[in-house]
């Protein structure tokens, strides 16, 4: 029953150099999965903090469910991310270094037909940084351009 629900972040990859991918388990509530099995999620603006033991996702927005009664959910709550302890510890350890942070990178439905979010330990790019990333995208395109000619 796997989905071709694919939710990307990409501002990510323009803003962050991706240290480490996770893949974590959301925890939800009936409506939430539905809205997400309709495409009806943004995950641009979300980032990951640690509360108390947890670590959430927080102001990922899942629009309500169309067919929701009064049980329908708050569209930005924080959201449990569901990961084992070992790699708890280490997003925790990473993540209170300076300049690391934890960035939602892929929203997607699992072959077993679960919510899944792909994390990623980043560490921000700088302007220069992001300039040269501009620059490569930019020479890609010629390539491929010249290349099909």
């Amino acid at each position: 029953m796997a989905n071709d629900l694919n939710i990307r972040n990409k501002k990510a990859h323009f803003e962050y150099h991706i240290l480490d991918t996770y893949t974590a388990g959301i925890k939800l509530l009936g409506t939430e999965i539905k809205s997400i099995r309709e495409s009806k999620a943004n995950i641009n603006d979300a980032f990951c903090s640690f509360i108390d033991e947890q670590l959430y996702v927080r102001n990922m927005h899942i629009a309500e469910y169309s067919h929701g009664s009064f049980y329908n959910h708050e569209q930005k709550r924080d959201r449990i991310l569901l990961l084992s302890k070992k790699e708890l510890k280490k997003l925790r350890e990473k993540g209170e270094e300076r300049g690391y942070t934890i960035v939602p990178l892929r929203l997607f439905i699992s072959e077993r037909g679960f919510a899944k979010l792909e994390i990623a330990l980043a560490q921000g790019k700088k302007s220069f940084d992001k300039r040269d990333t501009i620059k490569e995208r930019e020479s890609k395109i010629e390539l491929d351009r010249v290349m099909k000619r």
